[in-house]
């Protein structure tokens, strides 16, 4: 029995190892980094405990990089994920045509954020006008796209979900994949609608799945800067100022790592405590 203990840790101790290199010590790190004001080289100048979080909490810019982080998340991680979802249950169907649509779906994979960005672009330019082509042929005014502070943040989502669509796609075309196909003939055999076998089969088989992809996706979007800066440059009025952007200014610009480390620890301490409490302990594996 301890021989055999002993040979589950030496397997654990690489995982381990990488958790405590990149993810225990970069957590303490940045806690650390949370309580003191740097100078402009990056050093530790003051300690200051908790007046980070006080002056961020009353900070106009981090209240609007608030507000950008969180519709931005709102609008593309629920959508793309449910987009994703129907798009691997119509792959998965029984179609001839399955393998063309899979590799149309997933496409998206394979293409960089920056590249992603300058196909939008080029999209919402109002002198090539492709997408307000489209709105006055069917009757609606042109909009400008990502000048207008009420449709900059729909413009930019829209474009994510297309970036993050293909790998939602493949993750839970994998998830569909991996359930058992006697439960399916089981729910044929009994006459149960399509709806019946989604709601009771499908979806509770692919909840860890979902909760995976949710997961990342939450990531992904709190991440968002690339696609940002390219199609924006922060939006008209800075109202496209995110968490990634407003920690980008604050280090390379104010040089205030303090503030920083700050966001990034309330952030990740938030989001972690949520997903265990409430998401991760509920799933049946």
């Amino acid at each position: 029995m301890y021989s055999l203990m002993k040979a589950g840790f030496l397997y654990l101790v690489p995982s381990f190892m990488l958790f405590t290199v990149f993810l225990f010590y970069k957590t303490v790190r940045t806690a650390y980094l949370s309580k003191y004001i740097t100078d402009m080289q990056g050093t530790l100048a003051t300690f200051v405990d908790i007046e980070n979080f006080t002056y961020l909490f009353t900070s106009p810019a981090f209240l609007t990089s608030a507000k950008a982080t969180v519709l931005f998340v709102l609008y593309t991680v629920p959508i793309g994920v449910i987009l994703a979802l129907c798009l691997a249950l119509f792959a998965n169907s029984k179609l001839r045509e399955n393998r063309f649509f899979r590799k149309l779906f997933s496409s998206t994979i394979g293409m960089s954020v920056v590249a992603s960005s300058v196909i939008w672009m080029f999209m919402y330019n109002p002198t090539i006008e492709v997408i307000n082509y489209f709105l006055i042929a069917i009757g609606y005014s042109e909009i400008q796209w990502l000048l207008d502070p009420s449709t900059a943040l729909i413009a930019v989502s829209i474009g994510s979900i297309w970036m993050n669509i293909g790998f939602c796609f493949f993750i839970l075309l994998g998830g569909l994949q991996n359930i058992d196909s006697q439960l399916y003939e089981s729910a044929s055999i009994a006459g149960v609608s399509g709806a019946y076998k989604l709601r009771k089969i499908i979806i509770p088989m692919l909840l860890p799945t979902l909760f995976f992809v949710i997961t990342v996706s939450f990531i992904n979007a709190f991440q968002a800067f690339g696609q940002i800066e390219i199609l924006t440059k922060d939006g008209p009025i800075e109202s496209m100022t995110t968490f990634v952007d407003s920690i980008y200014k604050d280090t390379f610009i104010n040089y205030n790592i303090g503030s920083e480390s700050a966001i990034l620890f309330f952030c990740i301490f938030i989001v972690t405590i949520a997903q265990f409490k409430f998401v991760a302990r509920k799933l049946y594996y």
